[in-house]
């Protein structure tokens, strides 16, 4: 037999490779004249084993673009590169979960600068092995002191950006926060690696094509300008881009920390004086100054009095484990009351990816967020039926809402019978705004997990260039956009006053099994956020699908309820879908009245990380979305 007729023979079809993948226990068959002339041929020729697979060609059941990282010593997943070597910096000098998600929040501050920035917010949620307690730290700043309805009047709308788009400052803080909470190290010691990249990094493509699109809107504040297109010129993928004028901030920040500690005072005690050095000292003098002259409403005092807070979560149950949310200041309880909606309408039964299956989703998804604008505001501020809208009553109850047509209206529930009392707060309808508004937000998401199990999962946004940044004066600090998530009409839980909170869009999530730790999940994509850990928890945990392949999985997400920035806007009925799922669901789920939006095979505007402990051997995982070119490393 010639070399030729060697190659030949060793061609398999796919299915010959499955089956031999699966063991060689399928056989093909072969009827026919065929089936004759391949007995004859067996009878005449010795049986020879199956050449070998090279291992290229192995077909994979759980086959994903990316690979699931395994490990037992921890692991990062963050939004860049950049982000998770700094946290992989904390834990192999001896951090833990904490530690490593600080270092990546404020390296995700210098290099994620098109989504999140020094100035803006950071909710967090951390869970504490070692006393089995799951906290909130809510890192969304409030809105300045003189915030109030009519100095927005005239405009009707809250801007986006500028001077008057942004809550009080609020990621130092949480930080701080988070590290006298759970973690071992202080401020100076997470912010080395983000200083040494304000110091420099090499610029990457995809923030370079962003610097590129924003140069026009960015040039109306110039301060942002100078600092992003030093000497007018634009910023090119590999070059080394500075940020000076933010390093020299930092270093305050950080030196202020270590003289502390030089001081002999303790680790927490370190921290807040480095944290105070934002808020009390000369920084916060310089931002409340330049605000004031740029327009703003913003002051020191605003900067000052400022104080983070640690909460207990909102929770529920589903599927048998226990999930994790920010409280209803955040849109984070909707997620929770979408995934009882669906386990009421018996969505655990369906086949995943099926149109009845996606069905149940977007119809739980427009219940939950109606409601969530119907009801949610700042506890301080606004009277919230939180019993009412988490109670699984209420879920049966709006579950029986969902037929087998989409809905096209805006159905808001009465929670408040499920607390046994009447409404107690005037009736509000959310509507879009006749005026034009500034672009929405964007984001990024922070998840880890140590060797211990300890788990952080944080969702930083706002200073983002989209739409054109706002740095206050000479800080090199971006300020935040969250303002505009606010309503202007009297009768919303959400209207915008001194020192309340943003109902804002921002929202970590994590997830435990019998209070042990199992999963920390975020993305960034604004109201799109809980919608798309949504699409990835239910494969997870209602049908225990890999968590790589449950976040690569085809998504959709609904544009129905009104939105969360500027005109509020809603497109009722509208259903984005990717095109991986297949055309005769998409026909079904048109045929059911959804109107598709057909995306590219990942074209919904998500980015998905996640990282968590494997029951049973206790062994650690993490995923991440090709969506947005997401990073995850550890081992």
């Amino acid at each position: 037999m010639t070399n030729r007729q060697d190659d030949a023979q060793g061609q398999l079809s796919r299915r010959e490779m499955a089956a031999l993948a699966l063991g060689g226990a399928a056989m093909v068959a072969v009827t026919g004249p065929a089936a004759a002339q391949t007995a004859a041929q067996t009878a005449a020729t010795p049986v020879q084993r199956a050449p070998a697979i090279e291992p290229t060609r192995l077909v994979s059941a759980g086959e994903t673009l990316r690979p699931e990282i395994v490990g037992d010593f921890g692991i990062v997943a963050a939004g860049r590169h950049y982000a998770v070597a700094a946290g992989i910096r904390m834990l192999m000098a001896g951090g833990n979960a904490t530690d490593a998600g600080v270092a990546a929040v404020f390296a995700a501050a210098v290099t994620e600068i098109s989504h999140f920035g020094f100035g803006g917010e950071a909710p967090t949620i951390i869970h504490d092995v070692a006393t089995k307690k799951t906290s909130v730290i809510s890192g969304q700043g409030p809105a300045p002191g003189l915030a109030t309805p009519d100095k927005f009047a005239a405009q009707g709308v809250i801007p986006g950006n500028g001077p008057n788009g942004g809550t009080i400052p609020a990621v130092v803080d949480a930080m701080a926060l988070a590290l006298q909470l759970n973690g071992t190290m202080t401020l100076d010691a997470v912010m080395a690696p983000a200083i040494e990249l304000a110091d420099g990094f090499v610029m990457y493509n995809f923030l370079a094509e962003v610097f590129e699109s924003q140069q026009k809107a960015t040039s109306k504040y110039k301060t942002a300008y100078d600092t992003y297109y030093p000497g007018g010129a634009l910023p090119k993928t590999g070059e080394i881009f500075r940020q000076p004028n933010l390093a020299r901030t930092m270093r305050t920040v950080a030196d202020a920390c270590k003289a502390a500690t030089a001081r002999g005072v303790d680790r927490k005690a370190a921290i807040q004086a480095g944290r105070d050095a934002f808020y009390k000292g000369d920084i916060a003098r310089r931002i409340g100054a330049a605000m004031e002259a740029d327009g703003g409403l913003m002051r020191y005092d605003d900067l000052a009095r400022y104080k983070g807070k640690v909460e207990a979560p909102a929770m529920t149950s589903v599927f048998g484990y226990e999930v994790c949310k920010g409280g209803f200041w955040s849109q984070g309880p909707a997620m929770l009351m979408a995934m009882n909606i669906a386990e009421a309408a018996g969505i655990g039964s369906m086949v995943p990816g099926s149109d009845a299956y996606l069905h149940t989703v977007a119809e739980a998804i427009k219940l939950a967020f109606d409601d969530r604008n119907m009801f949610f505001g700042d506890p301080d501020f606004a009277t919230v039926p939180t019993k009412g809208l988490l109670s699984k009553a209420y879920a049966a109850e709006r579950a029986k809402l969902i037929g087998p047509m989409a809905s096209l209206e805006h159905r808001f529930g009465n929670p408040w019978a499920h607390e046994g009392r009447a409404r107690t707060t005037p009736a509000f309808t959310p509507h879009m705004l006749a005026r034009k508004g500034g672009p929405s937000a964007d984001t990024t998401a922070i998840e880890v997990v140590d060797k211990a199990g300890n788990l952080f999962s944080c969702t930083p946004s706002s200073g983002w260039l989209l739409g054109g940044a706002y740095i206050a004066g000479d800080t090199g600090v971006p300020m935040s956009n969250r303002l505009t998530i606010f309503d202007l009409d009297p009768t919303s839980p959400n209207v915008i006053a001194p020192y309340k909170r943003p109902r804002t869009t921002l929202s970590p999530s994590m997830v435990l099994k019998d209070g042990a730790p199992f999963l920390a999940i975020g993305t960034p994509g604004g109201d799109n956020q809980d919608q798309q850990i949504m699409n990835v928890l239910l494969r997870v945990l209602a049908f225990g699908q890999p968590l790589q392949a449950a976040i690569e999985a085809p998504r959709i997400n609904s544009n129905h309820f009104h939105g969360s920035f500027a005109v509020k806007k809603d497109e009722p009925g509208v259903l984005e879908i990717e095109d991986r799922v297949p055309a005769d669901v998409r026909a079904a789920l048109t045929a059911r009245g959804h109107k598709l939006d057909v995306l590219g095979p990942f074209g919904v505007s998500t980015g998905i990380v996640a990282v968590g402990v494997v029951p049973g051997p206790g062994t650690l995982r993490g995923g991440a979305d090709v969506r947005r070119e997401r990073y995850v490393m550890g081992w």
